[in-house]
């Protein structure tokens, strides 16, 4: 996963990278009803591609099909850019070509991912110059997992999910599957047999191993037959777990050739891809790589 083209060439390419909440707890609700939340945020090398090209003129255009039902102007990523325009005062604009992989609905963070690789991207393609805080508060305009892309690490997370504490994870390659349903966030969160009072977890907690579940598991298995049944098949070869507040499912592996062997063991209905781990994310290696070429690229006075 790696950036490539400069600026002033006709397009370049960035990764945006998958997510896994290792486990999500509900631990109260704020005055203006949005939920309280922890979660470890696990960065994958594994996501979406995105291609960006810089215009003249200032229009910001998302070529080829968005998500159903979504008009352009409302697309997160046109949403992002628009907004990095305005903060930067910005006279550019950009056309955004996405090759999806994560499926939409399903917790690995593809939208959010897809918004911030644009924010990243497009900060340095046009030279707009915004420090990581002034991006990571833009995101979180777009929505509560969207900063933790922008910056890039593996993250202990509080609040609504924008409190952020780097944390070191352990090498781990992973076991994906996508049930095929899309979980809508907001009807889940109205669940009335969600857990909303959950005691707070600590990092002591997490890291000693002490199982700390997701809040949303329990409503979606009883809900859908069809994540019942990834559970199911799972478990036969490890310990699923649920990400974020979608319906995909994972199982964690110390190996790559564990997650492997695993994989091939599941019953070939099953929608399932192995990913790794990141120690940090994808997208920030590509920005490295973007602004060494570019360096290079620029001649000498």
């Amino acid at each position: 996963m790696t950036a490539s083209g400069l600026r002033g060439a006709a397009w370049s390419t960035w990764p945006a990278p998958a997510k896994l909440n290792l486990f999500l707890r509900i631990t109260g609700r704020r005055q203006d009803g949005y939920h309280l939340l922890q979660t470890v945020f696990r960065i994958l090398e594994w996501g979406d591609t995105l291609r960006l090209r810089v215009r003249e003129g200032g229009q910001v255009r998302r070529a080829g099909p968005s998500v159903p039902g979504v008009e352009e102007a409302d697309d997160l990523t046109v949403r992002a850019a628009n907004m990095l325009k305005d903060a930067a005062n910005c006279s550019l604009g950009a056309d955004i070509v996405i090759e999806k992989r994560i499926p939409a609905g399903g917790g690995f963070g593809g939208g959010s991912s897809d918004a911030a690789t644009v924010l990243v991207a497009l900060n340095a393609l046009w030279s707009t110059g915004l420090d990581l805080d002034a991006l990571a508060a833009l995101a979180l305009e777009l929505g509560a997992d969207v900063p933790v892309f922008v910056r890039g690490e593996n993250a202990w997370a509080e609040g609504i999910g924008e409190r952020l504490a780097t944390m070191p994870l352990a090498p781990a390659w992973y076991v994906l599957a996508d049930p095929g349903v899309h979980a809508p966030t907001a009807t889940l969160f109205k669940s009335p047999e969600l857990t909303r009072d959950a005691p707070p977890a600590t990092m002591s907690d997490f890291v000693s191993g002490v199982p700390l579940g997701n809040a949303f598991e329990p409503v979606l298995r009883a809900r859908e037959p069809a994540v019942e049944a990834v559970f199911a098949a799972l478990s036969q070869v490890g310990s699923p777990r649920l990400t974020g507040s979608g319906s995909g499912c994972f199982v964690e592996f110390a190996t790559r050739e564990a997650a492997e062997a695993a994989l091939a063991a599941l019953p070939t209905w099953l929608r399932a891809w192995v990913a790794e781990g990141a120690h940090a994310s994808p997208l920030h290696r590509a920005l490295a790589d973007w602004a060494k070429q570019a360096t290079t690229a620029t001649p000498a006075p």
